[in-house]
């Protein structure tokens, strides 16, 4: 039986992964075994740290809003659960964005939360 060595297809690959490896350094932007090494290395980095930064965004928020809540005379964990118990459901995400750029609305909500 022949041996089947991929041909055309093979070299048109090879040209793929080198193309997205343009930049790095050294054999690996210019050998095939150290480009595909790096390659994969790099995608499972970015798939990894797609969900590594919605934890760290969510951790930034928790911060900035408890920063916000403690110049309010609370702590986070009672600004939430205050919020919880008045019915306002706003997501940390805009919480945090009120924190940061609308002083006196999260200062609203903290004292509605502190009623509760």
């Amino acid at each position: 039986m022949a041996r089947v060595k991929g041909g055309p297809h093979g070299h048109l690959r090879h040209k793929k992964i080198l193309k997205m490896n343009k930049g790095y350094f050294g054999s690996r932007h210019r050998l095939f075994r150290r480009a595909n090494e790096a390659m994969l290395k790099s995608l499972w980095y970015a798939y990894r740290d797609r969900r590594v930064r919605k934890r760290d965004l969510r951790k930034l928020w928790i911060v900035r809003i408890n920063a916000a809540a403690r110049l309010n005379g609370l702590s986070y964990s009672r600004l939430i659960h205050g919020m919880k118990s008045a019915g306002i459901t706003l997501n940390r995400k805009m919480l945090a964005d009120l924190a940061v750029r609308d002083p006196q609305a999260f200062a609203a909500v903290a004292n509605s939360a502190k009623a509760a």
